[in-house]
């Protein structure tokens, strides 16, 4: 079973032009064609704390849904973050998970049916804090240790980690058999040097590739670029 997942910090489709796209976002997310994605920033942050990518729209493209939360009824996530997969793949479960911050941070997890077989999947978007960045993870871990029975599981985001090295970093949290990947360098999108967004996995994954999606829109639709991993599930 190959599975692509996919992170984007959309930026509340705000392009580098400085215009509001949903539809530009979504031309880009095709573009990424993954099967699961997890969005960053995808909620106005005010008021209604609608989103930005309105569910008529992605009804209108068909190619995926939003993970329901039932959290707000004018967003599909929680606090910007949104997990989108692509039709077919079934929701087993899904819920928000609790991040200590001073900021308006989040994370969301969803229990999903491939094939049948059973993936966890986590979205987050942690703090501009290194101490605090190291509190949530440790949050989300937590989380993850709860949920019942061991399935794969794929956690990824705006980990706002600067270094390339995990150490002394947050993402130091993950140790074995946890992998952290490092799909590159994806902020800012113009001329990326930062790898801020990663894909982090359980050891039950063998890994075909992982890159930064660039390309002509991709460059101008948000701040940050989409990272994506290539994913098997080897038959036991």
């Amino acid at each position: 079973m190959r599975i692509t997942f996919a992170s984007y910090n959309i930026h509340k489709a705000v392009g580098l032009d400085r215009k509001c796209d949903p539809q530009r976002i979504l031309s880009i997310l095709h573009e990424v064609d993954a099967d699961v994605i997890a969005l960053q920033e995808a909620d106005r942050r005010f008021g209604r704390r609608e989103s930005v990518l309105p569910r008529d729209m992605l009804d209108d493209i068909g190619d995926y849904r939003a993970v329901p939360l039932n959290s707000r009824p004018d967003s599909i996530g929680w606090h910007g973050n949104a997990l989108l997969v692509r039709r077919g793949i079934s929701v087993a479960e899904a819920a928000i998970v609790p991040l200590p911050a001073l900021e308006p941070r989040g994370a969301i997890r969803a229990d999903l049916l491939v094939e049948g077989q059973r993936i966890r999947v986590v979205g987050m978007h942690l703090d501009l804090s290194g101490l605090r960045r190291r509190h949530q993870l440790r949050a989300i871990l937590s989380h993850v240790e709860r949920c019942d029975g061991h399935c794969p599981t794929v956690l990824m985001g705006d980990c706002n980690e600067w270094g390339l090295s995990r150490r002394g970093g947050a993402l130091a949290e993950f140790h074995a058999p946890w992998r952290v990947l490092n799909p590159g360098r994806s902020f800012p999108s113009r001329r990326p040097v930062a790898p801020l967004d990663r894909i982090v996995i359980s050891p039950d994954w063998e890994l075909e590739g992982t890159g930064v999606h660039h390309s002509a829109l991709a460059s101008r639709g948000s701040d940050h670029l989409p990272v994506f991993a290539r994913l098997v599930l080897p038959k036991k």
